[in-house]
């Protein structure tokens, strides 16, 4: 694990240092947006650069997306409590961004709609894979290995709707309106999947249509209920594309 690691650090380590210097001169900046840009460019650096380091993988079978991350329980772990911390020393270090998130009150009612939108994402990705073998798509996930999954995936994609929904979205409706913006956070929320699905990956079209599809569930959920609904949406769509249950 730790080589695999040590590569993926080398690897990011000099973009993130960029970034990180234009997020430092951007913090001077009222208007927040700046700010927001280079934490879009942040988070596509660290996501995509998981693909050639084997973290995960993507392909299309038949025209249909499939998904599935590295077996390693340590590598899932370690991402997905990693993006919590960051996430929340970047909400308590920035008032400016930490006030554009709408969270909405975490209970029932944001739990049924959250894991209702995840099944709403997952569910045509799917059923068009179900002719296709599961060798096909990826292959088979060790049970023992669902408990982590889930974890990672409900706390890495809190990282992405904090990103999307919380930052992008709460900036949008200031100044487009409430459906506006949840238009315009969703279909930039795919196109910054361009280079994943057409440069690092060859998934292409497919994958720019799912994540335009699961973007509009998840940006209306945030204006409905928060975005802890969100969250949950993501978080339980890409568990069930990526756990080889169906």
């Amino acid at each position: 694990m730790l080589p695999e690691l040590l590569a993926y650090g080398a690897r990011i380590l000099p973009g993130l240092l960029l970034i990180g210097g234009c997020f430092a001169l951007a913090r001077a900046e009222r208007d927040p947006l700046l700010r927001i840009v280079t934490l879009v460019l942040g988070f596509i650096l660290i996501r995509d650069a998981m693909t050639p380091l084997g973290f995960w993988r993507l392909g299309v079978a038949g025209g249909v997306p499939w998904l599935r991350f590295t077996g390693q329980q340590g590598i899932l772990l370690l991402f997905g409590l990693g993006t919590v911390l960051l996430t929340a020393g970047l909400l308590r270090a920035d008032a400016g961004l930490r006030s554009l998130v709408r969270w909405g009150r975490f209970g029932p009612a944001a739990a049924g709609w959250g894991a209702g939108g995840g099944v709403l994402a997952a569910a045509p990705v799917l059923l068009l894979s179900l002719p296709t073998p599961q060798d096909g798509r990826g292959g088979a996930v060790a049970v023992t290995l669902l408990p982590v999954l889930l974890l990672f995936a409900l706390a890495g994609n809190l990282a992405e709707e904090v990103l999307f929904r919380g930052f992008l979205q709460g900036w949008l409706e200031q100044r487009a309106g409430a459906v506006r913006a949840a238009l315009l956070s969703a279909a930039l929320f795919a196109a910054c999947h361009v280079f994943l699905a057409s440069t690092v990956t060859a998934a292409g079209w497919p994958l720019l249509l799912f994540t335009l599809y699961e973007g509009l569930i998840c940006a209306f959920l945030r204006l409905r209920s928060g975005v802890i609904a969100a969250a949950l949406a993501h978080g339980t769509a890409i568990f069930l594309l990526a756990s080889a249950l169906i």
